[in-house]
């Protein structure tokens, strides 16, 4: 059977989404994000600053995504890489900088206005909705581009049922794609971790996204199980959509990563392609918490 394909708001850009062979940047520390003002840029992390109280959670943090690659944004525990997350998603406001997607600023924007502009993400610990079915989580996804007015589904009228059926339709072709179709009645609190897992994938797909950000999918995931999510990772990205990517699990990253930025107290210390970062001494010395000159 023939796998999907995965929609986004703009085809156009899902088809040259898909060429990375562009040169990489090499930016150190809070310099101007390498791709700004290219059009193959995605989403431009520019001079990111985010305070609490007296707590820098990211410091000056610059970066950019191409579109069509699949980026790892790491570091240690405390790094600042789900708030870094949170900030490009509309969960915390910057305290200074911008945050630029299709060369539009989302800061200040709803989630629900950065939703229907392309970028949709999945979190640390698994967010379903426990007693509805693995479709129904699905086609909750789906709601985000629905146009039917209130009196509309209530009534049930013509329009709110082509998109009921069409969306219905649509989930069920992402949980073919994620892998897990069989369980489309089962209630979601029944299926086991790395289906919920899946689930929450294929519900960030719904909404179309140009933009996934995926945040440490691979926690509680057994070998094989990492390698089946690596394959998925590649397949999403296959179709058009860009992957923005969290993981402690440094094998997987190294090994579906095209790009890599690596946070430390929130700021960052590395970017590069995964063998420039894997070699890195400041890298390192965060990892193995030595000082660089002894990495």
């Amino acid at each position: 059977m023939s796998e999907p394909h995965i929609e986004t708001p703009q085809e156009m850009d899902a088809a040259n989404a898909r060429r990375v062979d562009l040169p990489i940047p090499t930016g150190k520390g809070g310099s101007t994000p390498a791709g700004a003002g290219d059009p193959n840029v995605l989403l431009e992390v520019d001079h990111v600053t985010l305070r609490f109280g007296g707590v820098v959670a990211l410091n000056d943090v610059s970066f950019s995504l191409r579109k069509g690659e699949i980026f790892g944004l790491i570091g240690p525990n405390g790094a600042g890489k789900t708030t870094c997350f949170n900030a490009t998603t509309g969960v915390y406001r910057p305290t200074s900088g911008t945050i630029r997607f299709k060369g539009e600023p989302l800061v200040g924007k709803k989630k629900h206005e950065i939703t229907r502009a392309g970028i949709a993400r999945t979190f640390q610990n698994v967010r379903l909705f426990p007693e509805m079915t693995a479709l129904e989580n699905v086609m909750v996804g789906m709601d985000a581009h629905h146009k039917t007015s209130v009196i509309g589904a209530l009534f049930r009228l013509p329009r709110h049922l082509r998109e009921e059926r069409t969306g219905r339709e649509r989930s069920m072709e992402l949980l073919r794609f994620v892998g897990i179709d069989k369980r489309a009645g089962e209630v979601s609190r029944n299926l086991s971790y790395g289906e919920q897992r899946r689930l929450e994938i294929a519900r960030a797909l719904a909404t179309s996204p140009t933009l996934l950000c995926l945040d440490e999918p691979a926690a509680g995931f057994n070998p094989a199980e990492k390698e089946e999510l690596l394959q998925l990772i590649r397949k999403i990205r296959d179709t058009g959509v860009t992957v923005l990517l969290i993981e402690h699990d440094m094998r997987l990253v190294m090994g579906v990563t095209d790009r890599i930025v690596v946070l430390e107290f929130g700021k960052k210390i590395a970017e590069g392609t995964p063998a420039e970062v894997r070699d890195n001494p400041a890298v390192i010395a965060a990892y193995l918490g030595v000082p660089t000159d002894a990495a």
